[in-house]
């Protein structure tokens, strides 16, 4: 059981830091001009494949167009993700002892204050 709320602890830390990083300066990668992954990150893009400026100025309306889809993407996932989280745990709850159910709230409060900070972090990077 122990191992479950941890899990999903874990789940839920990560769903949020993903929701946080996509929220972040306006979608992903914000001021550094594109996605932070491989795959559609400008600055990535131009030193990889040694793009000239004509191409950059071709490439950068494209991902630009792409960017508030994914964003829009992944707001949902992460809203989906956060409502299934929400109810298993509200189903694991009453499963639990009370002493169990003290450290379960515990557990759910830490993540709370976790995602509140993130939020501010970002926020204040914003800023």
């Amino acid at each position: 059981m122990k191992r479950n709320l941890l899990t999903f602890a874990a789940i839920g830390a990560l769903a949020a830091a993903g929701y946080s990083l996509a929220n972040a300066e306006g979608g992903f990668g914000g001021r550094h001009g594109g996605w932070q992954g491989p795959g559609l990150a400008m600055g990535h893009l131009t030193k990889a494949l040694n793009l000239t400026a004509e191409q950059q100025s071709k490439v950068q309306p494209l991902i630009d167009q792409a960017r508030p889809q994914i964003v829009a993407i992944h707001k949902d996932a992460m809203d989906k993700t956060h409502a299934i989280i929400d109810k298993t745990m509200s189903q694991i709850r009453p499963l639990l002892t009370s002493d169990q159910q003290k450290k379960f709230d515990d557990l759910q409060k830490a993540h709370q204050d976790m995602r509140n900070a993130m939020q501010e972090m970002h926020n204040a990077m914003k800023e």
